[in-house]
Protein backbone atom coordinates (compact mmCIF):
# COMPACT_ATOMS: atom_id res chain seq x y z
CA UNK A 1 0.00 0.00 0.00
CA UNK A 2 1.46 3.57 -0.77
CA UNK A 3 1.51 5.64 2.28
CA UNK A 4 -0.05 9.10 2.13
CA UNK A 5 3.13 10.84 2.68
CA UNK A 6 4.70 8.95 -0.41
CA UNK A 7 2.13 10.44 -2.53
CA UNK A 8 2.13 13.97 -1.09
CA UNK A 9 6.01 14.20 -1.65
CA UNK A 10 5.66 13.19 -5.01
CA UNK A 11 3.25 15.53 -6.20
CA UNK A 12 3.69 17.17 -9.33
CA UNK A 13 2.99 20.43 -10.36
CA UNK A 14 0.18 21.70 -13.57
CA UNK A 15 -0.82 25.03 -14.81
CA UNK A 16 -4.31 26.74 -15.85
CA UNK A 17 -4.40 29.52 -17.49
CA UNK A 18 -8.02 30.50 -17.79
CA UNK A 19 -8.21 32.93 -20.93
CA UNK A 20 -11.94 32.54 -21.97
CA UNK A 21 -12.38 36.41 -20.64
CA UNK A 22 -13.21 39.12 -22.84
CA UNK A 23 -12.01 41.96 -21.13
CA UNK A 24 -14.66 44.60 -21.85
CA UNK A 25 -12.88 46.93 -18.99
CA UNK A 26 -9.82 47.43 -21.45
CA UNK A 27 -11.72 48.97 -23.98
CA UNK A 28 -10.25 47.60 -26.92
CA UNK A 29 -12.33 48.24 -30.01
CA UNK A 30 -12.70 45.57 -33.13
CA UNK A 31 -13.78 43.01 -30.77
CA UNK A 32 -10.50 40.88 -29.88
CA UNK A 33 -10.47 39.76 -26.67
CA UNK A 34 -8.13 41.66 -24.16
CA UNK A 35 -5.74 38.95 -23.64
CA UNK A 36 -4.80 38.45 -27.33
CA UNK A 37 -4.09 42.29 -27.49
CA UNK A 38 -0.63 43.19 -28.57
CA UNK A 39 2.32 44.35 -25.18
CA UNK A 40 5.55 44.80 -27.08
CA UNK A 41 5.34 43.01 -30.33
CA UNK A 42 3.51 39.82 -28.95
CA UNK A 43 0.01 38.83 -28.16
CA UNK A 44 -0.24 39.36 -24.51
CA UNK A 45 -1.02 35.89 -23.29
CA UNK A 46 2.05 34.81 -25.24
CA UNK A 47 4.16 36.77 -22.99
CA UNK A 48 2.67 35.08 -19.83
CA UNK A 49 3.38 31.60 -21.07
CA UNK A 50 6.60 32.34 -21.91
CA UNK A 51 7.07 32.23 -18.21
CA UNK A 52 5.39 29.32 -17.45
CA UNK A 53 7.39 27.33 -20.07
CA UNK A 54 10.63 28.32 -18.05
CA UNK A 55 9.47 26.53 -15.48
CA UNK A 56 10.88 23.04 -16.06
CA UNK A 57 9.12 21.27 -13.20
CA UNK A 58 5.90 21.89 -14.88
CA UNK A 59 4.52 18.80 -15.83
CA UNK A 60 2.12 20.32 -17.78
CA UNK A 61 0.55 23.78 -18.55
CA UNK A 62 -3.59 24.13 -19.86
CA UNK A 63 -5.07 27.27 -21.42
CA UNK A 64 -8.79 27.08 -20.80
CA UNK A 65 -10.16 29.48 -24.26
CA UNK A 66 -13.92 29.75 -25.50
CA UNK A 67 -15.20 26.76 -27.45
CA UNK A 68 -15.32 29.48 -30.12
CA UNK A 69 -11.86 30.79 -29.54
CA UNK A 70 -9.29 30.05 -32.36
CA UNK A 71 -6.24 31.75 -31.53
CA UNK A 72 -4.03 29.00 -31.05
CA UNK A 73 -5.06 27.18 -33.92
CA UNK A 74 -1.99 28.15 -36.19
CA UNK A 75 0.13 27.82 -33.17
CA UNK A 76 1.38 24.17 -33.42
CA UNK A 77 3.78 23.01 -31.45
CA UNK A 78 3.61 24.39 -28.81
CA UNK A 79 4.29 23.61 -25.61
CA UNK A 80 1.70 23.66 -23.51
CA UNK A 81 -2.20 22.46 -24.32
CA UNK A 82 -5.66 23.76 -25.38
CA UNK A 83 -8.84 23.07 -24.24
CA UNK A 84 -12.07 24.69 -25.59
CA UNK A 85 -14.06 24.64 -22.83
CA UNK A 86 -13.82 27.86 -21.34
CA UNK A 87 -17.16 28.74 -19.32
CA UNK A 88 -19.29 32.40 -18.86
CA UNK A 89 -17.32 32.78 -15.56
CA UNK A 90 -13.20 32.34 -14.41
CA UNK A 91 -14.51 30.46 -11.97
CA UNK A 92 -16.35 28.13 -14.66
CA UNK A 93 -13.06 27.82 -17.01
CA UNK A 94 -11.00 26.75 -14.06
CA UNK A 95 -13.77 24.26 -13.38
CA UNK A 96 -13.67 22.87 -16.65
CA UNK A 97 -9.65 23.04 -17.06
CA UNK A 98 -9.33 21.02 -13.58
CA UNK A 99 -11.85 18.44 -15.26
CA UNK A 100 -9.30 18.57 -18.27
CA UNK A 101 -6.35 17.71 -16.28
CA UNK A 102 -8.04 15.33 -14.34
CA UNK A 103 -8.78 12.94 -17.67
CA UNK A 104 -5.10 13.34 -18.48
CA UNK A 105 -3.91 11.99 -15.39
CA UNK A 106 -3.64 14.41 -12.81
CA UNK A 107 -4.07 13.13 -9.32
CA UNK A 108 -6.51 15.13 -6.58
CA UNK A 109 -3.15 15.32 -4.48
CA UNK A 110 -1.12 17.18 -7.29
CA UNK A 111 -0.80 21.17 -7.27
CA UNK A 112 -2.41 23.45 -9.63
CA UNK A 113 -1.03 26.89 -10.19
CA UNK A 114 -4.21 28.69 -11.95
CA UNK A 115 -2.93 31.93 -13.13
CA UNK A 116 -4.43 35.14 -15.38
CA UNK A 117 -3.65 35.25 -18.67
CA UNK A 118 -3.86 39.28 -18.06
CA UNK A 119 -0.96 39.15 -15.50
CA UNK A 120 1.87 38.96 -18.39
CA UNK A 121 4.31 40.03 -16.74
CA UNK A 122 4.90 37.47 -14.19
CA UNK A 123 8.36 36.14 -13.87
CA UNK A 124 9.73 32.38 -13.79
CA UNK A 125 11.43 33.35 -10.58
CA UNK A 126 7.84 34.37 -9.21
CA UNK A 127 6.28 30.94 -10.17
CA UNK A 128 9.37 29.27 -8.66
CA UNK A 129 9.14 31.54 -5.76
CA UNK A 130 5.56 30.28 -5.28
CA UNK A 131 6.18 26.65 -5.93
CA UNK A 132 9.32 26.51 -3.18
CA UNK A 133 7.20 28.59 -0.79
CA UNK A 134 3.86 26.06 -1.04
CA UNK A 135 4.85 22.69 -1.90
CA UNK A 136 4.80 21.41 1.57
CA UNK A 137 2.19 23.77 2.41
CA UNK A 138 -1.37 21.90 4.37
CA UNK A 139 -3.61 24.32 2.14
CA UNK A 140 -1.69 25.98 -0.78
CA UNK A 141 -1.22 29.89 -1.21
CA UNK A 142 -1.19 32.43 -3.47
CA UNK A 143 0.90 35.39 -4.75
CA UNK A 144 0.36 39.07 -3.10
CA UNK A 145 1.09 41.97 -2.73
CA UNK A 146 1.10 44.31 0.70
CA UNK A 147 -1.00 46.85 0.02
CA UNK A 148 1.29 50.27 -0.04
CA UNK A 149 -1.79 52.69 -0.38
CA UNK A 150 -3.94 54.36 2.63
CA UNK A 151 -7.35 52.65 1.85
CA UNK A 152 -10.41 54.53 2.04
CA UNK A 153 -14.14 53.69 2.21
CA UNK A 154 -16.73 55.92 -0.34
CA UNK A 155 -20.50 56.80 -0.01
CA UNK A 156 -21.76 58.37 -2.37
CA UNK A 157 -18.52 59.84 -3.99
CA UNK A 158 -17.00 61.16 -0.61
CA UNK A 159 -14.60 59.16 2.09
CA UNK A 160 -16.73 57.48 4.77
CA UNK A 161 -14.03 56.14 6.64
CA UNK A 162 -9.68 55.07 6.07
CA UNK A 163 -9.05 51.62 6.91
CA UNK A 164 -6.03 49.59 8.30
CA UNK A 165 -4.16 49.10 6.07
CA UNK A 166 -1.40 47.04 8.12
CA UNK A 167 -2.84 43.75 7.84
CA UNK A 168 -4.17 44.17 3.92
CA UNK A 169 -2.67 42.39 0.65
CA UNK A 170 -3.70 42.85 -2.80
CA UNK A 171 -3.90 39.07 -4.42
CA UNK A 172 -2.85 38.08 -6.97
CA UNK A 173 -1.81 34.88 -9.64
CA UNK A 174 -0.30 32.02 -9.57
CA UNK A 175 -2.83 30.86 -6.83
CA UNK A 176 -1.56 26.88 -5.95
CA UNK A 177 -3.54 24.49 -4.42
CA UNK A 178 -4.56 20.63 -4.18
CA UNK A 179 -6.25 19.61 -7.77
CA UNK A 180 -8.80 17.61 -5.47
CA UNK A 181 -9.01 20.23 -2.65
CA UNK A 182 -9.67 23.05 -5.32
CA UNK A 183 -12.60 20.65 -7.21
CA UNK A 184 -14.00 20.17 -3.92
CA UNK A 185 -14.46 24.29 -3.07
CA UNK A 186 -15.36 25.01 -6.33
CA UNK A 187 -18.20 22.55 -6.23
CA UNK A 188 -19.25 23.70 -2.70
CA UNK A 189 -19.21 27.18 -4.05
CA UNK A 190 -21.68 26.23 -7.05
CA UNK A 191 -23.59 24.21 -4.89
CA UNK A 192 -24.31 26.85 -2.11
CA UNK A 193 -24.39 29.81 -4.54
CA UNK A 194 -21.69 31.82 -3.15
CA UNK A 195 -19.22 34.03 -5.45
CA UNK A 196 -16.22 32.95 -6.05
CA UNK A 197 -13.54 36.41 -7.15
CA UNK A 198 -10.42 34.06 -6.96
CA UNK A 199 -9.19 30.26 -6.05
CA UNK A 200 -8.46 31.77 -2.58
CA UNK A 201 -11.87 32.88 -1.90
CA UNK A 202 -13.44 29.56 -2.67
CA UNK A 203 -10.45 27.58 -0.47
CA UNK A 204 -11.07 30.19 2.27
CA UNK A 205 -15.07 29.06 1.87
CA UNK A 206 -13.98 25.61 3.02
CA UNK A 207 -12.89 26.94 6.07
CA UNK A 208 -8.92 26.89 4.70
CA UNK A 209 -6.34 29.62 5.29
CA UNK A 210 -4.20 30.06 2.04
CA UNK A 211 -0.82 31.23 2.71
CA UNK A 212 0.20 34.66 1.57
CA UNK A 213 3.51 34.82 -0.91
CA UNK A 214 4.38 38.24 -1.61
CA UNK A 215 4.85 38.98 -5.07
CA UNK A 216 5.62 41.99 -7.11
CA UNK A 217 4.19 45.49 -7.90
CA UNK A 218 4.55 44.34 -11.68
CA UNK A 219 2.98 41.40 -11.36
CA UNK A 220 -1.20 43.15 -11.85
CA UNK A 221 -3.37 42.53 -14.44
CA UNK A 222 -3.37 44.35 -17.37
CA UNK A 223 -7.16 45.70 -16.85
CA UNK A 224 -7.59 49.30 -18.11
CA UNK A 225 -6.42 50.84 -21.71
CA UNK A 226 -3.78 52.76 -19.64
CA UNK A 227 -2.21 49.50 -18.28
CA UNK A 228 -1.30 47.96 -21.62
CA UNK A 229 1.30 51.03 -21.85
CA UNK A 230 2.83 50.40 -18.22
CA UNK A 231 3.10 46.70 -18.93
CA UNK A 232 5.07 47.48 -22.32
CA UNK A 233 7.41 49.74 -20.68
CA UNK A 234 7.81 47.02 -18.14
CA UNK A 235 8.63 44.62 -20.76
CA UNK A 236 10.73 46.87 -22.29
CA UNK A 237 12.76 47.56 -19.46
CA UNK A 238 13.48 43.75 -18.97
CA UNK A 239 15.45 43.60 -22.28
CA UNK A 240 17.41 46.03 -21.60
CA UNK A 241 21.24 45.63 -21.12
CA UNK A 242 21.97 45.31 -16.89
Amino acid sequence: MTDPADTRCSARFFALIPCAGQGSRAGMAGGQAKQYQAIDGLPMVLHTLAAFQAVGRLARTLVVVAQDDRFFESRAGARFDVAACGGAHRADSVRQGLDVLRQAGAEASDWVLVHDAARCLVTPEQINQLIDACQHDDVGGLLAHKLPDTLKCEVDGRVSATLDRSDKWLAQTPQMFRMGTLLQALDTAESTGSAVTDESSAIEALGLTPKLVSGSAQNFKVTYPQDFALAEAILLNRRRPA
